[in-house]
């Protein structure tokens, strides 16, 4: 059979259902053996083929399995990278094939730039943000480099791979029977962590448990929300990660600059912080790392040991394990152990916190994604871009049952949203809702026609504010509100969007108040069809709070009343009687 047929029938085999690309002439084979199998999955074609790489993503993040795209040679291999990159630094389990100019057009070792019309080394330039980036060079070894390309994007931290194929293997012509694949026998290994986890606990009075996206990755969130509620201690969260824990009354929100006053303010005063699966980076422990917890013993788990190597305190714990094996390991331990009134006092101190900041940085954004999110129905899917639109969702965002949450987190891709959305819209067979901004959405609005070609039904809600406004809000704190190239008389101009919606057929409707949400057509968050929401903001718009560079979590702007923040750094704990 012919190679790329190989691979059609490979895929199949693995479960993947829908593959996402752009036609080019290094993969025109591999597009023919997709159309031979049209009845058992699906090529849908993408716009660009960033669009196509960040559906992969959102494909992956929907369902679990590896998410794959593919592109041709040269500009359509380069732009897979900023997809590939999300992938990477967000553990996204992703395949991405890429076409290659002919095995005997390759420049090999003479030193021109380029022999083979676009001819460009793909391996090289991705292998920084990949798991595994290989050019094949024998049709013969296809099993065997699929084979470990599934292994490594699904093994250990999850991640992006990239396979680069000329054009004369994937028409090279194999015998199925006699090629050779990988296999490892995946061996569990049981730490010898959990004891110092459950000790930790029995000596603490205010500890608090970090959870972050690996929870989500390795598939945990069930089993991590049964810990916690048995533990009965504060909960916080990364910023990613905030869905990861919906049902518990011990969740105070997501830590870091952008992250919940409360919730900032009980990791300040800890005496113990457990971190599951988060990188803890500088966006979510500060400039100064040793002034996080200060007073708190850290353990942190993690399964990538090169995060473990970017320390927070220079005596924390370090824990290198896989949280699918780890974690119900604690779940085990934790039946010896009665929790359930020891933490009272601290999470009495929690509410009392939370209660005295109640509201207090309450903004119309924010007030419009919570008007929006009650009317988003249970086991739906959302996707946030990247800038103020993302932030006020995690602030704001009233999550339900079986709501899922897509970010592109570490590599903070605008034009994210919408092609996941995509992704993860095919991959469940479901209602997804986008939320998006006037500047990311322009990175890759002309993802538009894959929703209104195949009629898929993504919501998009475009948080309207004509202005790039998180880095305006930067030039008016640092640059004496120069507001060069973000806003209108910057430079920085938006186009009517409800003439784009009607050009691409999408049913719109506009929002300027929290009086027009409840106005908003029921059909738009119940039916399965495209819908464009055009929310306009005409205020200026912040994200609050925000962390000053520098300044401790706690402290964020705009800066509490001193007397305030005083009262709240002196609760103790040893204030109430522990039961």
């Amino acid at each position: 059979m012919k190679v790329s047929d190989y691979i059609v029938d490979y895929l199949i085999e693995k479960g993947i259902k829908d593959v996402f690309g752009y036609p080019g002439g290094m993969v025109t084979h591999l597009m023919e053996s997709f159309s031979k199998r049209a009845d058992r999955i699906e090529a849908h074609v993408s716009y660009h083929e960033q669009g196509a790489a960040f559906a992969a993503c959102g494909y992956a993040q929907e369902s679990g399995n590896v998410g794959v795209a593919y592109a041709t040679s040269g500009p359509g291999a380069t732009n897979l990278i900023t997809g590939i990159c999300d992938a990477y630094f967000d553990s996204i389990p992703t395949l991405f094939i890429t076409g290659q100019v002919n095995s005997n057009e390759l420049k090999g070792e003479l030193g021109v730039r380029q022999r083979g019309f676009q001819e460009t080394d793909i391996v090289s330039m991705v292998s920084g943000v990949t798991k595994y980036a290989k050019q094949i060079q024998d049709a013969n070894q296809i099993k065997y480099e699929l084979d470990y390309a599934f292994h490594i994007a699904m093994c250990g931290r999850r991640g992006p791979v990239l396979l680069d194929i000329p054009m004369n293997i994937f028409r090279s012509e194999i015998n199925e029977d006699e090629l050779e694949g990988f296999s490892i026998d995946e061996q569990v290994v049981k730490s010898d962590s959990v004891d110092q986890i459950i000790e930790a606990l029995d000596n603490a009075k205010a500890p608090v448990i970090l959870i972050g996206n690996g929870v989500k990755t390795s598939d945990m969130t069930d089993h991590i929300s049964e810990i916690v509620n048995e533990i009965g201690a504060p909960i916080v969260t990364s910023m990613i990660a905030f869905d990861a824990i919906t049902d518990s009354r011990y969740n105070y929100g997501f830590i870091g600059a952008y992250g919940s006053r409360v919730a900032n303010f009980l990791v300040a005063k800890s005496d113990l912080v457990i971190s599951f699966g988060s990188r803890l980076d500088i966006r979510q422990v500060g400039k100064t790392r040793k002034n996080f917890a200060p007073n708190a013993k850290i353990i942190r788990v993690d399964i990538d040991t090169g995060e473990l190597e970017y320390s927070v305190h220079e005596d924390e714990i370090q824990v290198t394990a896989d949280l699918k094996h780890l974690i119900p390991e604690i779940r085990s331990a934790l039946k010896s152990r009665d929790y359930k009134k020891r933490f009272d006092g601290w999470i009495k101190i929690a509410d009392e916190i939370k209660m005295e900041l109640l509201g207090i940085d309450d903004r119309l954004p924010n007030k419009l994604i919570e008007a929006i999110s009650r009317h988003i129905p249970d086991n739906t899917s959302i996707t946030t871009d990247v800038g103020q639109n993302q932030v006020w969702v995690a602030q704001s965002f009233e999550l339900k049952t079986n709501q899922k949450v897509f970010f592109s987190g570490g590599h903070g891709a605008m034009g994210y949203a919408l092609p996941a959305a995509i992704g993860s819209c095919i991959a469940k067979s479901g209602k997804v809702f986008c939320f998006t901004g006037d500047g990311g959405l322009q990175m890759n609005v002309q993802e538009l026609m894959v929703v209104a070609r195949e009629k898929l039904p993504v919501k998009i809600f475009l948080m309207n504010n004509q202005a790039l406004g998180m880095i305006r809000h930067f030039q008016e704190m640092y640059f004496n509100s120069n507001y060069f190239q973000t806003v209108p008389d910057g430079g920085f101009v938006s186009p009517n969007f409800e003439f784009i919606a009607k050009a691409y057929g999408i049913k719109y409707c506009q929002v300027s108040s929290l009086e027009d949400v409840e106005k908003i057509p029921k059909s738009i968050f119940e039916d399965n069809q495209p819908a464009f929401v055009d929310v306009r903001i005409s205020e200026d718009t912040y994200v609050f709070p925000k962390l000053e560079f520098g300044k401790p979590n706690q402290d964020q702007e705009p800066l509490l009343d001193r007397a305030l923040y005083n009262k709240i750094m002196d609760m103790s704990v040893n204030t109430y009687e522990e039961v």
